[in-house]
């Protein structure tokens, strides 16, 4: 079983920046995908960044939305992800939710709030 804690989430004014982290425990393996999601009110839940990775080589993608203004890291020895956001925008408000894929689970968060004010 897997356990992930995100946290990070705040109210920030269009142009801001906010480090969002997600703590993985339990049985992380050395492979897998995390991906970060959100969920802005009254829309579908959407993938935002995803990190496919084994061991310490890591391939990441953005969703259009992001690309250039949002950085997906990782650290290995943390078990911990993070995502860097820069150049906050109003519609980037949502709750953020961090997810890992690995042999057939598939693990969620409870989810961080992002509020990005005008």
């Amino acid at each position: 079983q897997v356990q992930l804690v995100e946290s990070g989430g705040d109210l920030v004014q269009a142009g801001g920046s906010l480090r969002l982290s997600c703590v993985a425990s339990g049985h992380i393996f050395k492979t897998g995908v995390l991906g970060w999601y959100r969920q802005a009110p009254g829309k579908q839940r959407e993938l935002v960044a995803s990190m496919a990775f084994r061991d310490t080589t890591n391939f990441i993608s953005y969703s259009d939305s992001i690309k250039g203004r949002f950085t997906f890291s990782r650290d290995n020895a943390k078990n911990t992800g993070y995502l860097q956001m820069t150049s906050l925008k109003v519609e980037d408000t949502g709750v953020y939710y961090c997810n890992y894929k690995a042999y057939g689970g598939d693990y969620w968060g409870h989810g961080t709030q992002v509020t990005v004010s005008s």
